[in-house]
């Protein structure tokens, strides 16, 4: 990378939370972070601290389970930006139910934004970084891919993104592109806030138990999962692919 022509990184969800501190920590790295989220003015606190800091970032709106919004707003970051050859798919929603109050709508939405969106983004994407023979695809997993009470839908969308992974690694690898997931465990963020309040707990005290719970003894926080991201951007991570890590402050299988 250099000054004149960094290499262009979206980053989906990016509003607030992991989204917006994994952006803020690869512009920081030196790409040009294209900012995406359903709405566009949402994504521009996130733009105006990249700026801020020195870097180059463009907001784009976009649901990304609609196909034609992703090509419109993968073909508008080549044209603004560059081609981009960077790819981390962050946009999550919640709909926690038990199964047998879980809607059709709370599991479709969830399936549609987690494994349609990831899809639909990196089918759009993958092109730039072929053209290139250089990419990074980041799929945002969690741990409750191995099952969460509550979190029937959740948990399918993201253990399915696993799977996602390791075929995308196994295709796309002799373009030399890699793909990998983390797998965050409690992170503090307003997704977890409003896990807190639909049970009806304090968020303090959520976090003090589910610190309590961690082998570091402390929950997550947005940047921590941020610098994992980095680090399977870089150049220096092109011979690990198809991996998933669970950064949870501890094991996990």
């Amino acid at each position: 990378m250099t000054d004149a022509q960094p290499r262009v990184a979206i980053v989906t969800g990016a509003a607030r939370g992991i989204g917006a501190a994994t952006a803020q920590r690869l512009a920081a790295d030196g790409f040009a972070v294209a900012v995406v989220d359903l709405d566009e003015a949402a994504g521009k606190s996130t733009v105006e601290a990249i700026e801020a800091a020195g870097g180059r970032a463009l907001a784009v709106g976009a649901d990304v389970s609609d196909a034609d919004q992703v090509t419109a707003a993968v073909d508008r970051i080549a044209a603004e930006l560059g081609p981009p050859v960077v790819l981390v798919n962050n946009a999550g929603v919640l709909r926690d139910n038990m199964l047998f109050k879980m809607s059709d709508s709370d599991w479709d939405i969830v399936m549609n934004v987690h494994l349609r969106g990831a899809f639909l983004m990196t089918r759009a994407a993958q092109k730039h970084m072929i053209d290139a023979k250089w990419g990074r695809i980041v799929n945002l997993s969690s741990t409750s891919a191995l099952g969460n009470r509550g979190q029937a839908n959740y948990s399918t969308a993201k253990a399915g993104l696993q799977g996602f992974t390791k075929t995308l690694a196994i295709e796309l690898g002799k373009f030399g592109v890699t793909a990998n997931a983390v797998a965050p465990g409690f992170i503090q963020t307003e997704m977890t806030k409003a896990t807190a309040e639909r049970l009806g707990v304090g968020f303090d005290d959520f976090i003090q138990y589910n610190a309590s719970q961690i082998p570091v003894a402390r929950v997550g926080q947005p940047e921590d999962i941020a610098h994992l991201v980095s680090f399977f951007v870089s150049e220096g991570a092109g011979f690990v692919s198809g991996q998933v890590v669970y950064a949870a402050g501890g094991p996990r299988a």
